[in-house]
């Protein structure tokens, strides 16, 4: 077995295991939690696969347990994959200085620059290793289906989503997000992460950006976002879901359901709130 299980924990009628595996892209222990609904672990199903990416300094736990992702999952039978936001214990200096950088803030990229480079390679890992870990594992793979994947994610993990769906066409059935930095080359956390990890070309940083990736995108978008006007950080212009609106128009493109939620913010409450809602969403282009 590639895993161990460190806890298994009933949910809704099926069981969230919390495991941990070996990492070639990170060259760490990862923590990644995996829900199985009750038409996996009591009828035996083949069911479809969600991956959740988390936000910035989150962990496997978060969503998890506060997400509320597994009541939707259980009713639509499919599976959902929560993996960790970067790699930990590498020690690298400096991994910890702050909290929107370094550890729990992955952006879902490969960095180029020194010396996050060597570790701080969250694209490969969630786009290639984990899902090729999970679906070729003796026991995992009895019940995920490789072949229907589709995936979401809250804040960075909301900008994880989108480019990773936006840079690997017919990879995931559908896309969605919660709050979701939608144009980091325009903001703070982006600039900042950016800058960092992938150095000072800002031509480079436009190849990890949905509001620049989506140009490029051929036909519907299968797109759900939702956005809290009571979030702060909305107020603050970290995640700028009207430029992604504004340059996907600009294409010509169908598909993008953006929601505005009066008053709710960038919490786990507003995430529980709605996230039936990403579950029906996946469900409809996963074939359910």
């Amino acid at each position: 077995m590639s895993f161990t299980t460190k806890a298994t924990i009933a949910s809704f009628g099926g069981t969230l295991f919390k495991l941990s595996h070996k990492s070639a892209a990170t060259g760490t222990e990862m923590a990644v939690n995996v829900y199985l609904p009750p038409q996996a672990v009591k009828q035996g199903q083949r069911v479809p696969v969600l991956i959740y990416l988390s936000g910035l300094t989150c962990s496997p736990e978060n969503c998890s347990e506060k997400g509320f992702f597994q009541h939707g999952a259980a009713r639509r039978g499919l599976a959902v994959v929560y993996p960790d936001t970067s790699p930990r214990g590498l020690n690298v200096a400096g991994e910890a200085d702050s909290w929107d950088f370094g550890v729990g803030a992955g952006f879902y990229i490969n960095a180029t620059q020194a010396p996050w480079a060597a570790g701080w390679r969250m694209e490969e890992y969630i786009t290639n290793e984990l899902p090729g870990t999970l679906f070729g594992d003796a026991e995992f793979g009895k019940y995920l289906d490789g072949s229907r994947v589709s995936i979401t994610g809250h804040s960075m993990g909301g900008h994880g989503a989108l480019t990773l769906y936006l840079k690997n066409p017919g990879k995931y059935a559908s896309v969605s997000a919660f709050a979701p930095i939608a144009n980091p080359t325009k903001c703070p956390w982006g600039e900042k992460a950016f800058t960092g990890y992938l150095g000072s070309d800002k031509e480079e940083w436009k190849k990890h950006d949905a509001t620049e990736l989506v140009a490029g995108w051929q036909g519907d978008l299968k797109a759900l976002v939702d956005v809290g006007t009571g979030d702060n950080f909305y107020k603050q212009g970290q995640l700028l879901p009207e430029n992604f609106e504004k340059a996907v128009k600009d294409a010509g493109l169908s598909g993008l359901t953006l929601r505005y939620q009066e008053d709710y913010d960038h919490s786990y409450y507003f995430m529980a709130t709605f996230s039936d809602d990403h579950v029906d969403h996946a469900a409809k282009y996963l074939g359910l």
